[in-house]
């Protein structure tokens, strides 16, 4: 079972479900922005695993224009030979939307061909750009989206801003592993172990493209043992202070490493049977589990 001062120290690695409600209370009015594409495909999410390392946005693949997903002041276009850039990202080419309240949408690997216009005012789907031209003249180009928000110094998930596409297909668990001072263990295979101290770690993803491998990050990861939830990790916001990604406090390198998948945090497990849990949703709210029962000993 796990015992009280792994809950505890669960508790304090994984968000909490109220910090969740907090911050889609504080963000709902902005709900009904468009996304910056009219006809592209989403290739990958805010929260999605890159090699160890968090992706802050989203990246599409379009044949169609970059287009404001709201009302707003464009500050500037960065082209990528103009000097430093005032934000922490290797953008290329990218263009930054004030929408007001601190919330500014960012527009990443832009053409760099693109004239750079002066601070205007820009409409609900007026171009802004044009995706980054693709190495092949038939293929589709592509683009880096994302949300930053200047007063909280993070960044926001798109899918929490913007109503997320039509999908009713759930997400999909490759593997959970508990690691211990002795290796990796998979809970479906060894159902016994020796108690002591495991890192819960998740390799899952959103298979809302039934057509194509699934590449998306889910929305959130839910660890349970013996119907007692010990935390979410939840793919919302990533704090960004002092030039590093955190959530909840903590860095966000100790979620992501080592990759694929996600580290939940360390559950301290003692003789007896324990029923482990894990809940993984996207962000239309399909939802797939995986059960284990185990026999601590």
């Amino acid at each position: 079972m796990l015992t009280g001062k792994a809950r505890s120290k669960a508790r304090r690695r994984l968000p909490s479900l109220a910090c969740a409600a907090f911050v889609i209370a504080a963000l709902g009015r902005l709900y009904a922005m468009d996304w910056p594409t009219e006809n592209g495909l989403l290739l990958s999410n805010f929260g999605w695993n890159s090699r160890g390392r968090p992706l802050a946005g989203s990246v599409f693949e379009t044949r169609d224009a970059v287009r404001a997903v709201e009302d707003g002041t464009l500050l500037f276009v960065h082209q990528p030979d103009s000097g430093a850039s005032p934000l922490p990202s290797p953008l290329g080419c990218w263009a930054a939307v004030d929408h007001g309240d601190g919330l500014i949408s960012i527009y990443g690997k832009l053409n760099p061909d693109r004239p750079e216009p002066e601070p205007e005012q820009v409409s609900r789907g007026q171009v802004v750009a044009e995706p980054e031209p693709p190495e092949g003249a038939a293929d589709p180009g592509s683009f880096y989206f994302s949300f930053y928000d200047r007063k909280e110094r993070r960044w926001v998930n798109p899918s929490m801003i913007i109503a997320s596409q039509e999908d009713t297909v759930a997400p999909v668990i490759f593997s959970v592993e508990l690691r211990g001072s002795s290796g990796a263990i998979n809970p479906a295979q060894g159902r016994r172990l020796a108690q002591g101290r495991y890192t819960v770690v998740v390799n899952a993803a959103d298979s809302q493209r039934p057509n194509r491998p699934p590449a998306l990050a889910p929305q959130r990861i839910i660890c349970s043992v013996n119907g007692m939830e010990i935390g979410v990790l939840a793919f919302e916001t990533w704090s960004a202070r002092d030039g590093a990604l955190t959530q909840g406090g903590l860095p966000v390198r100790q979620i992501y490493a080592p990759a694929p998948g996600w580290e939940l945090g360390e559950l301290r497990l003692t003789r007896g049977q324990a029923t482990l849990e894990i809940i993984v949703q996207d962000a239309a709210g399909n939802a797939r589990n995986a059960l284990y029962r185990l026999q601590v000993e």
